[in-house]
């Protein structure tokens, strides 16, 4: 019972940590009590002692898990409860993996490792099919920017090793006290714990200070339809969606707004928008035709593009079987959340979105799982379909000469994955999201809010135009200068500054879990080694 109590402590302070309703200091212990637990069992003579730590384990992370993305349940229903029940065993395999490692290093060698194996786990998590970096322990520090301007250098990675170089100060500090029980083991912890928070958030009040924009402004309008995807959105001409916007951007328009930003998959009726069609497409006309008043302007908007087959030699392993055509021939198609830029240019800029949202719009490992599993893709109101992707980044470029990111809504929560269109050379970043699936909850919060830290990394501002829930400017320090809120239709409109410095985290990337497979790796061949160490 003792030890269960601790499991429930662990996932009810890290969830009590998490944005936007946490206080991030609770993270900084979150896992004490789970560690003591653990701790507990490992110097214990019970039985299956290895299953007992998984269970403790498995209780955390569910916890920690549900309280943080229960919102997922007004978009995928099952779906929310297979993302927890999975990401729960994730976590608790790392933890097992801690575990088995601990019975042959002492605390300090298994601590050091743990802190490697729940990096490389983050890591992984950004880039395997069943992607899902969203309680990644880095991303917990999004509403309290002003504590992590240092992100510029390390990324989120440093702050989950800030995380758990915390947890195991305190954790040591109390197994010192119970070894050898004397008070200046709590004291020594205190100190070193004070250090640990003290030096980086000084640290980064100081980079906050003296953290000068470069006057390089850009005028920019964000619209914000507040479309409801599941009634309206899916089954609205294309047409009337132009028109609405269209209607809400000319009140905010001035002759020197570079930039007009409409949201993800604004133009979405039916399948989409033929992608071979358009250059002459009904769409890009009545676009020209608005951009005519406006010379100097930049259209920037979200589409659902498809393509398709006829032959079965062209498809490939995105394409969907959509039945057959009239005369009874079967056809095929590629489907693409997109985003497309216009202006008085003739072409037509279009990037097609690459991190998909698995089982909404990728099905992962399909020639695997789908024989097994049948068609699980999930409805939330538009085309249910893979989504096909392309392999680079790509960045659009104004009437000036401006360069500009289109990230695609979840692409927003993956760190260096963005670091791909600064190093291309954009010189801000525009997201284009629809956060209306998860209604009013601490989802589209959490999601604006990892944007900030997008900011941060690569000191670019954003320029945030979603469906509906939040539109936002934030600048190069990670501060929410406008917004418009959820369930409010509208525009947001102000200047923004364009930057071309690349920070070092732009330049190395993710290197912190890089790093951390050598200690990972080592440590755990060394625990296999059969001989038996001290332990403490």
């Amino acid at each position: 019972m003792k030890n269960l109590l601790l499991a429930l402590s662990s996932g009810l302070l890290l969830a009590a940590g998490w944005p936007t309703y946490g206080f991030p200091l609770f993270l900084f212990f979150g896992f004490v009590p789970l560690l003591l637990a653990t701790h507990q069992l490992r110097i214990s003579n019970f039985k299956r002692r290895g299953w007992k730590v998984f269970g403790l384990a498995y209780i955390t992370f569910f916890i920690f898990n549900i309280i943080t993305t229960w919102w997922l349940y007004y978009s995928t229903g099952f779906g929310m409860w297979f993302a927890v029940l999975a990401n729960s065993l994730l976590m608790a395999i790392v933890w097992q993996l801690f575990y088995v490692v601990s019975k042959k290093h002492n605390t300090k060698i298994s601590l050091i490792f743990l802190a490697s194996i729940w990096m490389l786990f983050e890591q992984l998590h950004l880039h395997w099919d069943f992607a899902w970096p969203w309680l990644n322990l880095g991303n917990g520090f999004a509403t309290f920017t002003q504590w992590i301007q240092w992100y510029e250098y390390t990324g989120t990675f440093g702050g989950t090793l800030w995380i758990w170089i915390g947890n195991f100060i305190i954790f040591s500090a109390i197994l010192n006290f119970f070894k050898f029980k004397r008070s200046w083991s709590i004291y020594k912890g205190a100190i070193q714990f004070i250090l640990l928070l003290g030096i980086p958030i000084g640290f980064s009040y100081y980079l906050l200070s003296n953290y000068i924009e470069k006057e390089n402004p850009v005028e920019v309008v964000l619209l914000q339809p507040n479309i409801d995807p599941y009634t309206e959105k899916y089954n609205t001409t294309n047409e009337r969606i132009a028109d609405l916007m269209f209607a809400d951007a000319d009140k905010a328009l001035t002759p020197t707004t570079e930039f007009l930003i409409a949201p993800e998959t604004a133009l979405a009726e039916g399948s989409g928008v033929d992608l071979r069609t358009i250059e002459y497409s009904p769409e890009k006309i009545k676009a020209k035709k608005f951009l005519q008043n406006y010379p100097n302007l930049n259209y920037l908007t979200g589409v659902q593009f498809f393509r398709l087959y006829r032959k079965e030699e062209n498809i490939i392993s995105t394409s969907n079987y959509i039945g057959e055509d009239r005369m009874g021939n079967p056809m095929w198609a590629d489907f693409f959340n997109s985003a497309i830029m216009l202006n008085q240019e003739a072409n037509t800029q279009i990037y097609h979105k690459s991190k998909l949202v698995v089982g909404v719009e990728n099905f992962p490992y399909q020639n695997l799982l789908k024989p097994i599993l049948g068609d699980v893709m999930l409805d939330l109101g538009g085309t249910v379909s893979m989504k096909s992707v392309q392999k680079e980044r790509g960045i659009f470029t104004g009437m000036d000469g401006t360069k500009v990111a289109p990230i695609i809504c979840y692409e927003s929560v993956f760190g260096e994955y963005v670091t791909g269109y600064v190093n291309k050379g954009a010189d801000f970043l525009a997201i284009i999201t629809n956060d209306a699936w998860w209604q009013d909850t601490q989802g589209h919060k959490q999601h604006l809010n990892y944007a900030r830290l997008r900011a941060i990394e690569t000191r670019r501002s954003i320029a945030r135009s979603a469906n509906t829930g939040i539109s936002a400017i934030i600048n190069q320090k990670g501060e929410i200068e406008k917004k418009l809120e959820y369930g409010k239709r509208g525009a947001v409109s102000g200047k923004l500054n364009k930057n071309d410095k690349v920070t070092f985290y732009v330049k190395h990337g993710d290197y912190l879990p890089r790093m951390a497979i050598f200690p990972a790796l080592f440590i755990f061949l060394f625990a296999l080694v059969p001989v038996r160490r001290n332990q403490d």
